[in-house]
């Protein structure tokens, strides 16, 4: 089913007034606050940014296992760079640190023809292992200037905060209307809420980006031609299409991508940390999926795992504990669907499913914290399962291509 602009707005009028009758008969008005959705929409950015960034080099016929890494040296170089300098300065050094990790790919699987799968993982590990080691010698060295500000082994010397912008008026307004509790009206003022105090420049970036990549693939020449080396890179070549380029400049703008979702994450704690990225370039990947290989998909896919990362850093349990009745709701929704379509054997296990989490959310009050913390991973588990059906990847994704193989 193609998903038409009137087909969208439905779904998230649907979405809207589902939210907000789970606030009114559960009470959890975490739900709909705008304080969840400024989280969520910072949680939401890294994630989004690996996802676009994967997005890219897959849409070529490259597989990036190795986004986890390329955000890794994102951050560690945003890190490095931006509590001498800056924000900024810290965000164009994260793009850089990312884009040497994708040209390194790009070395390997196009020009070497490695494994793509081999190939990410090796940056992954490397990209830890050297980060580790910098981290010690550039942070951490006894008597530097980076540990006399604050740095040692495992983080960089605090930078300053990236500025953000908040509308007069408009956002103090819809505030008031969230703190009423009205139906659906007090819903939508808390999540519009959060898209107009306190939102990073970065995050407008990261839009910017979400629509420049839809025009430049789907609208360009360029953009033909990159994916037509996904789909078809013996026909390409066939019509004068340099496959190696446009692959290389697909992988190193998916290894950018993914160092500014690293430097993201720098940014907005305001220092380096080790460890920082968390798996967030593996939920990227995943959102990719999630999001069939488009712009729009990756957008959706990441707001909802930003969401589910969010309410760790709220603690969410009584969110979640909601949510397990929403669940169970899309379950038995999915279990008639499934009846009429005549998958009998799909729709006896989502009941079944059903009825078990309507039997939790019954007999408990809460969720226990440990469940919160992997609820971005179980998310990703659920989610992926659901749309394993209907995905469509690029027909030569991951396959080893040499110039001039077709003759």
């Amino acid at each position: 089913m193609k998903l038409t602009y009137p087909k969208v707005l439905l779904i998230i009028a649907g979405a809207l007034i589902l939210l907000s009758l789970l606030r009114v008969i559960t009470g959890a008005n975490n739900l709909t606050e705008s304080g969840q959705y400024t989280a969520a929409l910072n949680a939401a950015v890294p994630i989004g940014l690996a996802g676009l960034g994967g997005l890219w080099a897959e849409r070529s016929g490259v597989i990036n296992i190795g986004l986890e890494g390329m955000m890794m040296l994102g951050a560690f170089s945003a890190g490095a760079v931006g509590w001498e300098h800056g924000p900024w300065a810290a965000a164009l050094a994260g793009v850089l640190g990312g884009a040497l990790g994708g040209l390194l790919h790009a070395l390997a699987t196009v020009t070497f023809g490695v494994d793509h799968i081999i190939s990410g993982v090796a940056i992954n590990i490397m990209a830890l292992g050297m980060t580790q080691f910098l981290a010690k010698l550039w942070f951490g060295a006894e008597g530097s200037a980076a540990a006399a500000a604050g740095g040692n082994d495992k983080q960089s010397p605090p930078m300053p905060d990236m500025p953000t912008f908040t509308v007069p008026g408009l956002s103090d307004w819809l505030y008031s209307i969230e703190q009423h509790h009205w139906f659906l009206v007090s819903d939508v003022a808390g999540i519009c809420g959060s898209l107009v105090s306190n939102v990073s420049w970065l995050t407008v970036l990261t839009a910017v980006l979400f629509v420049l990549t839809f025009f430049v693939l789907w609208r360009s020449s360029f953009g033909l031609r990159l994916r037509s080396c996904g789909e078809g890179p013996i026909a390409a070549e066939s019509l004068g299409v340099n496959v190696y380029r446009y692959k290389y400049a697909a992988v190193v703008v998916s290894g950018a991508l993914a160092g500014l979702g690293g430097a993201f994450l720098a940014i907005y704690v305001h220092i380096y940390q080790d460890g920082q990225t968390g798996g967030r370039g593996y939920i990227g990947l995943a959102t990719m999926i999630f999001g069939n290989w488009r712009p729009g998909g990756v957008a959706m896919g990441a707001g909802l795992f930003g969401f589910m990362d969010a309410l760790q850093l709220r603690g969410g349990g009584p969110t979640v504990h909601a949510l397990l009745l929403l669940l169970a709701v899309l379950l038995v929704g999915l279990a008639v669907w499934k009846l009429r379509t005549g998958y009998r054997t799909q729709a006896v296990i989502s009941l079944v499913c059903a009825v078990l989490l309507a039997v939790w959310y019954l007999t408990t009050t809460t969720v226990a914290l440990e469940i919160v913390s992997v609820a971005p991973y179980i998310t990703t588990l659920l989610v992926l399962a659901l749309a394993a059906q209907r995905l469509r990847p690029p027909k030569a994704i991951g396959k080893i291509y040499r110039r001039g193989q077709g003759k």
